[in-house]
């Protein structure tokens, strides 16, 4: 792919998340990186490469691309190594990127949070894109980035070759963008048909003959942190268990479990109203169509507010009597920080890819980058870090 023009595209650079993206390219790439910002609007692209255009490393160009034309779609893959995306709701606008870049032998990259498009992307292209080498890597954004790397980062501070049992407690302070919005309007609307469609698709083996399970979720008092603890149905424990069913240094017999920490439990009642609510609203088509308006697509939080968030991941391991407790905590955690890890995750399949671990298909991105991104990120700014260590 040497004879490529761009070593990144990033598709979406018009929306709020995809701006971040094209800002922290501009900031933070290597000085001789080629990258591009692609979107539908030319002029609006044309806009955004002036606007960087004084930056350490300014766009070399711009793609005009839409999701309606797949000619443009697959020229754009033709012409990255690496292909970036914001463009969302997914399991409407994802598929043709997805199939543009296994026909091209292109990496890609999302921030999706939605399972539905996961599952499907999976069904449909993980063997085309194994047998070709590529890397197609969903969720590398808030979900799943610090989970599925804080898990593998915490599986490094634990024995080899022994059952292992790690549970993540998620805190976090922040705001949503409309796309963020749209997007989770969507997967609550079509919760129904992926209940139907996940019960008629086999479920992925672990590889090797390994045993690899979530843990039976439940409310409970964790007095190892002072909280409440709360079974979080977000995608990120699925994305946590499909990379220990593809690696091995999980260990023969992996369990995680995923929660959300609350100080008092009345909140979680409220949560669980408040939640149940949107998703009986989302599956009704008159209704969902209000609630999408209530945000605005392209709308996001402000510098103020984006400064005032943050969020904390605590990890719980044991293995053989071993017993760890690590920390991946950073800043603003849906917009600042996700922009940073899917450009990171970008930077390191376009430059060093050859550190990375040899899997390709629609792999996590603890499968597709591990350690060489934790030390990205590390450097950017996120921590890892282990708390208390007991042999």
């Amino acid at each position: 792919m040497g004879d490529r023009p761009y070593d990144i595209v990033m598709f979406g650079a018009t929306g709020f998340t995809g701006g971040l993206s094209a800002e922290y390219l501009a900031a933070n790439a290597p000085p001789s990186a080629r990258w591009a910002v692609a979107g539908r609007t030319e002029g609006k692209l044309r806009a955004i490469v002036d606007r960087l255009s004084a930056e350490p490393c300014p766009p070399a160009g711009y793609v005009v691309a839409d999701v309606a034309d797949p000619s443009t779609v697959a020229a754009m893959a033709r012409g990255a190594r690496v292909l970036m995306t914001t463009v969302g709701p997914f399991d409407e606008h994802g598929e043709p990127v997805v199939k543009a870049c296994v026909e091209a032998g292109t990496d890609y990259l999302d921030i999706t949070g939605e399972p539905r498009f996961v599952d499907r992307m999976i069904e449909r292209y993980d063997v085309a894109a194994e047998r070709g080498g590529v890397k197609i890597v969903s969720c590398c954004g808030f979900d799943s980035i610090p989970h599925d790397l804080g898990v593998l980062f915490t599986l490094s501070h634990l024995p080899r070759g022994v059952p292992i049992t790690i549970e993540g407690f998620v805190r976090s302070r922040g705001t949503f963008s409309g796309g963020t919005w749209h997007s989770a309007v969507h997967a609550m609307g079509s919760l129904r048909e992926h209940a139907k469609e996940r019960k008629g698709r086999a479920r992925q083996a672990a590889r090797g003959g390994r045993e690899v399970r979530g843990m039976r979720p439940r409310v409970r008092y964790r007095r190892a942190l002072g909280d409440w603890v709360v079974p979080l149905p977000t995608i990120d424990p699925q994305v946590v268990l499909r990379s220990a069913k593809r690696c091995e240094e999980y260990g023969p017999d992996f369990r995680y479990g995923h929660y959300a920490r609350v100080k008092k439990l009345r909140t979680v009642a409220a949560g669980g109203v408040a939640v149940g609510a949107l998703a009986t609203l989302a599956q009704l088509r008159p209704t969902r169509r209000l609630l999408l308006k209530v945000k605005s697509q392209g709308d996001g939080p402000s510098d103020a507010e984006r400064a005032r968030a943050w969020f904390t991941v605590t990890f719980l391991g044991e293995a053989d009597g071993v017993r760890v407790t690590t920390e991946v905590s950073g800043g603003d955690p849906g917009y600042t920080e996700t922009a940073k890890m899917l450009s990171e995750s970008a930077l390191c399949l376009a430059f060093e890819r050859d550190r990375t671990p040899a899997h390709a298909g629609v792999i996590t991105p603890a499968a597709a980058m591990g350690g060489p991104l934790i030390e990205r990120l590390q450097r950017a700014g996120m921590s890892f870090r282990v708390i208390d260590h007991t042999p």
